[in-house]
C-alpha cells in the first residue's frame, strides 16, 4: 500500500508564509506528477499546484507568484511554499501523487488525509 502524508498546516497572518510536506511511503517503485489540491468550506476541491517528475510546475492563476511548488525525489516529497497568504487562502490542503508501484509503470493515484490552512485578517 503506498500513504500520502501532509504536514506543515496551521494558521497564519495575512502576509505571512507556510510551508507545506506531503511525504509518500509505501510500495513505490517511482512517482509521476504531483499536486497539492485545496478545498474551502462550501467550495469544490481546486487543483493549486503541480510538478511533473522532471519538475515542470503549473500554478492556478490565483497563486501565482506566491506559491511554490518543489520536490525532492529521493524523498518522494513535494512541498508547498505558501508566501503572501491571504484570507482565501484558507482551506484544507491535500496533495496527491501518481505513483508507480512496480516496473510495469501501472500508475495509480494516492491523496493524503489533508491539512489545515487558516490566514486570519
Amino acid at each position: 500500500q503506498v500513504q500520502l502524508v501532509e504536514s506543515g498546516g496551521g494558521l497564519v497572518q495575512t502576509g505571512g508564509s507556510l510551508r507545506l510536506s506531503c511525504a509518500a511511503s509505501g510500495s513505490i517503485f517511482s512517482i509521476n506528477a504531483m499536486r497539492w489540491y485545496r478545498q474551502a468550506p462550501g467550495n469544490q476541491r481546486e487543483l493549486v499546484a503541480a510538478i511533473s517528475s522532471a519538475g515542470t510546475t503549473n500554478y492556478a492563476d490565483s497563486v501565482k507568484g506566491r506559491f511554490t511548488i518543489s520536490r525532492d525525489n529521493a524523498k518522494n516529497t513535494v512541498y508547498l511554499q505558501m508566501n503572501s497568504l491571504k484570507p482565501e487562502d484558507t482551506a484544507v490542503y491535500y496533495c496527491n501523487g501518481d505513483v508507480a508501484k512496480d516496473i510495469t509503470l501501472t500508475l495509480f493515484r494516492y491523496w493524503g488525509q489533508g491539512t489545515k490552512v487558516t490566514v486570519s485578517s
